[in-house]
């Protein structure tokens, strides 16, 4: 597997942008703030099991950003996708704020992938 050869990839790209949304997030889902009400409804046990996917994925995502594995990202990128390509479908409407910032960051991500395979990164097999 080659090093990563510039300082700014697409693989930092991803990987900042999970950590900028998610820190204000994560944030606003622990303190119940207001706005989360209207995205996420009132606090349940369903959206505690959220808020752990969330702190995942960010302190997973800091941690790739300390030390870039293109293949871990790989798997964090892809497993992201899956579930925000699906929030229509299990939400059940894509006018919710929440369901159209997944879609506007899997469409990054799969742009992120696509690259990662295009410059030899990692590798399909």
């Amino acid at each position: 597997m080659r090093a990563l050869k510039t300082p700014f990839n697409v693989i930092y790209l991803s990987l900042v942008l999970n950590v900028v949304v998610l820190v204000p997030v994560c944030l606003g889902l622990l303190a119940n703030a207001e706005w989360t009400l209207d995205a996420y409804g009132p606090s349940t046990p369903a959206r505690g099991i959220l808020l752990s996917i969330y702190l995942a994925i960010g302190l997973g995502s800091a941690a790739l950003l300390l030390r870039p594995e293109p293949r871990m990202v790989v798997v964090l990128l892809i497993m992201q996708v899956l579930y925000k390509l699906t929030t229509p479908w299990t939400v059940g409407t894509v006018r919710n704020p929440v369901v159209r910032s997944n879609l506007a960051i899997a469409a990054i991500h799969i742009v992120t992938l696509a690259r990662l395979l295009r410059d030899g990164l990692v590798a399909i097999g």
